[in-house]
């Protein structure tokens, strides 16, 4: 099992990343909270990883806090939650929010997450319930992380930020609407960001 990784950051691309670790680029896939708090593309970057075995293939998910790789280590053991809802879950409300949910019976919010039907989201609040009560006091997942430095210029950061979202679940025409009006955001990942939290704000 592959735990943790720490080497270079070499590739940044929505949702996945390429970590150099003493010449083995380790490629993986992250939550849209983690991508943003990563540093630019060339520095020194640390990632808590979560190993997913199958027949087909092994994959390897990174992310920037270990509260957030226990939440996902906890959704995938919910039932119909796979690995890429897990991490569209993460990418649309950090930590705190989500036991908000939880803990609130809000299906409501749940539901306006990629791939989380009214159904799954009474499901996610049933079978999460009864773990948040030993979790301690999550803070918001993006508190006092901050990008490391821009990220690496782009030929269409707006279509790399839909690309992304389509990746998450969403279809692309509403990926587009999301995004309108977001081009001056700059990066990939604030597009991201931006859409996301409007979204949610929805």
């Amino acid at each position: 099992m592959i735990g943790r990784l720490r080497g270079t950051l070499l590739e940044k691309q929505p949702p996945w990343l390429v970590v150099d670790v003493a010449g083995v680029g380790y490629e993986l896939e992250a939550s849209m909270t983690t991508l943003v708090a990563l540093p630019a593309v060339g520095e020194a970057v640390s990632l808590h990883t979560h190993l997913t075995v199958r027949d087909d293939a092994h994959l390897l998910y990174g992310f920037a806090r270990e509260q957030e790789r226990a939440l996902f280590r906890a959704l995938i053991k919910v039932n119909g939650v796979g690995p890429k809802l897990a991490l569209a879950i993460l990418s649309g409300m950090d930590e705190a929010a989500f036991q908000r949910c939880v803990m609130e019976d809000d299906v409501k919010a749940l539901t306006r997450l990629p791939g989380v039907g009214k159904k799954t989201a009474e499901r996610l609040i049933i079978e999460m319930r009864d773990r948040f009560p030993h979790w301690e006091a999550l803070e918001p997942a993006l508190a006092g992380l901050e990008a490391g430095g821009a990220a690496t210029p782009r030929q269409d950061p707006l279509a790399d930020a839909e690309a992304a979202l389509v990746s998450l679940g969403y279809k692309p025409a509403e990926a587009a609407r999301m995004l309108a009006g977001l081009e001056e955001a700059g990066s990939t990942e604030a597009m991201i960001k931006a859409a996301l939290s409007r979204r949610m704000a929805g």
